[in-house]
């Protein structure tokens, strides 16, 4: 890619453009409506700029060595299924995307791994998720729940009857991850936590410390599984990053969620948008 941007295009959320990076070569950022949403490192996919992503990439190395099969709901600019492909070579992956506009800008721009096992199905997440084929049931362990439309989370994605739908597929010792997004008074994010963890027994929330106090709006990744986290590993991990996080998790968890109801599809709203100032002159 040539040029410092790819021609806007228009989708269902905005425009979409890729913005090259000048300050990290072979690198680019998927932008949606004036909020950056994906990076890509073509020259090196193990490369995760972005806070949440990585966060959401230390719970995928957790997993047990090896290839993984992985369900990824919402595409961006296939970030993910990128890692998981240089980190898991001949892992099975699915991708359900709305924006198939946005993919196909994506796929040409910033062309995916030859040989890797990604198979891209277009439509509304929770819908397409739910006509997935019953073979999938149980079998995968990695399943990514960062759907947007444009900078908020659309609320249909955010319900308990959600959740539980989704834990249908998951295996055994497989993982869900959330990447839910909250500014002053945490509702939105506290609310996620307590749904999933009505869902799921075992639930950690991971967040910069200034995010979980409120301080300021950020991402709130959530992991979730039928069994035990490995708690005890997950704080050295993620204290240790260049962007290092805080994990909540046990009492300390309840005590975060404390009061805040489970979310249903009756009661569900997006996320909160966030301020412009969070991306600077580019929003």
């Amino acid at each position: 890619m040539s040029d410092d941007t790819v021609p806007e295009i228009t989708i269902g959320a905005g425009q979409a453009r890729i913005d090259v990076d000048r300050y990290s070569p072979g690198s680019f950022t998927l932008v949606v409506d004036g909020t950056p949403q994906s990076h890509v490192d073509l020259e090196d996919p193990t490369h995760l700029a972005f806070e949440y992503i990585r966060r959401i990439g230390h719970a995928i190395d957790l997993l047990p060595a090896g290839p993984i099969t992985a369900l990824h709901l919402g595409a961006g600019a296939l970030t993910l299924p990128r890692y998981v492909e240089a980190t898991r070579s001949g892992s099975r992956q699915q991708v359900i995307e709305l924006e198939q506009d946005l993919v196909d800008l994506v796929r040409r721009e910033l062309p995916l791994p030859r040989g890797a096992s990604i198979r891209i199905r277009y439509g509304d997440a929770r819908e397409v998720m739910l006509k997935l084929p019953k073979g999938l049931h149980g079998t995968v362990d990695l399943l990514v729940v960062d759907v947007f439309g444009g900078s908020q989370i659309p609320a249909h994605v955010t319900s308990l009857e959600f959740y539980t739908a989704a834990a249908v597929f998951l295996s055994p010792g497989g993982i869900l991850v959330v990447n839910s997004a909250d500014g002053a008074g945490l509702a939105f994010a506290r609310g996620q936590a307590s749904t999933v963890g009505a869902v799921f027994e075992h639930v950690a929330a991971v967040a910069d410390p200034a995010t979980l106090k409120g301080r300021r709006f950020g991402n709130v990744v959530l992991v979730a599984s039928h069994r035990p986290l490995p708690t005890d590993v997950m704080p050295r991990v993620y204290s240790s990053d260049p962007l290092p996080a805080k994990v909540v998790s046990g009492r300390e968890l309840r005590d975060f969620t404390a009061g805040a109801p489970i979310v249903t599809d009756a009661t569900a709203v997006p996320s909160p948008e966030p301020s412009r100032s969070v991306f600077g002159s580019g929003r």
